[in-house]
C-alpha cells in the first residue's frame, strides 16, 4: 500500500470510530507498529488527528468525497455561484480556493477573459480547456479525496501572487469570524487573503452561526458575502454591523 493510501485509510478508520488504538490500526491497516506511529505523527502535525497515549482521536476535516459534498445544498450553491460570478469582470486576476461552492462560481464565468489562480484540482480541470482563461495552478500537498493543494509549498507559491479578488468558501461563520475544519486549509486561505485586494465569501445560509475546528479570521476581513435567501434577519444585521456588503442569491 502506498503511503498516501495508507494514511487515507487511517483517517477513514479514525473518522468512523472517533478514536482508534494503535493496535487496532496495526491490525486493520496491516502495517507495522513503527510505520503506523510515523503516520500518526504526520497526521497529528497537519491537524487531522490528535495523538493520545496508545492511539489517536479524529479531529480533522470530513473525508467525504468531493462529489458527495457537492450534492449538499446543490440548488443554493448554484444560485450563489451564478450571483458571485456576476461580480467578476473580464481582465481580472481572481483567486479561487478549493470549496464546492467556489467551484460553482467557476461554472458561471460565461466566457470572461480572466487570469485564474487556484489550488483546486476540480476547478483546474473545469477551466483548463477554456481559451479565455489563463490558468495558474498552485502546487503543494494534494489533500486526499478533495483534490485541494495545501501546506507550506502552496503558501510559498501564494507569496508571489497578487489578485484583484479572492473567492472563497468556509466551513462555518459566527460573530467571532470565519472557520474551517482543517488547519492546513486555514493556513493556505490566510495567505490567499493576503494576496487579494478584495475577499468575497460564498456560503449557503446553513453555515451561518456554526463554527469549525480552526479559526480563519475575524468577520471584518470579509468585503462581500454572497449567500442564499435563507439568511435570517439577525444575520443580516450582524453582516451589516461588520461592514460587509451582503449579496443575496435568489
Amino acid at each position: 500500500m502506498l503511503v498516501d493510501q495508507r494514511r487515507d485509510s487511517i483517517l477513514e478508520i479514525a473518522e468512523s470510530k472517533g478514536y482508534i488504538s494503535l493496535q487496532q490500526l496495526v491490525d486493520e491497516v496491516g502495517a507495522s507498529e513503527s510505520t503506523i506511529r510515523r503516520d500518526l505523527e504526520y497526521l497529528d502535525r497537519i491537524g487531522q488527528l490528535k495523538r493520545t497515549r496508545g492511539g489517536a482521536a479524529y479531529i480533522g476535516d470530513s473525508l467525504t468525497g468531493f462529489d458527495d459534498r457537492r450534492s449538499r445544498a446543490t440548488e443554493e450553491k448554484q444560485r450563489i455561484g451564478r450571483k458571485a460570478a456576476e461580480l467578476i469582470e473580464s481582465g481580472e486576476t481572481v483567486l479561487f480556493d478549493g470549496g464546492t461552492t467556489t467551484l460553482e462560481v467557476t461554472r458561471y464565468l460565461n466566457g470572461k477573459t480572466l487570469q485564474v489562480v487556484t489550488n483546486s484540482l476540480p476547478a483546474a480541470n473545469l477551466l483548463v480547456g477554456a481559451s479565455n482563461i489563463e490558468l495558474i495552478f498552485l502546487g503543494g500537498y494534494v489533500y486526499p479525496k478533495t483534490g485541494v493543494a495545501l501546506g507550506s509549498l502552496t503558501v510559498e507559491a501564494l507569496k508571489g501572487v497578487h489578485a484583484r479578488r479572492l473567492v472563497m468558501s468556509v466551513g462555518g461563520i459566527t460573530e467571532a469570524g470565519l472557520f474551517n475544519s482543517n488547519s492546513l486549509l486555514v493556513e493556505t486561505e490566510r495567505q490567499m487573503m493576503e494576496a487579494a485586494d478584495e475577499v468575497i465569501v460564498v456560503a449557503d445560509s446553513g453555515k451561518l452561526g456554526h463554527s469549525e475546528l480552526a479559526h480563519l479570521c475575524p468577520l471584518d476581513r470579509v468585503d462581500r458575502l454572497v449567500v442564499d435567501s435563507g439568511i435570517t434577519e439577525e444575520w443580516r444585521r450582524i453582516v451589516k454591523e461588520h461592514g460587509i456588503e451582503l449579496i443575496i442569491a435568489t
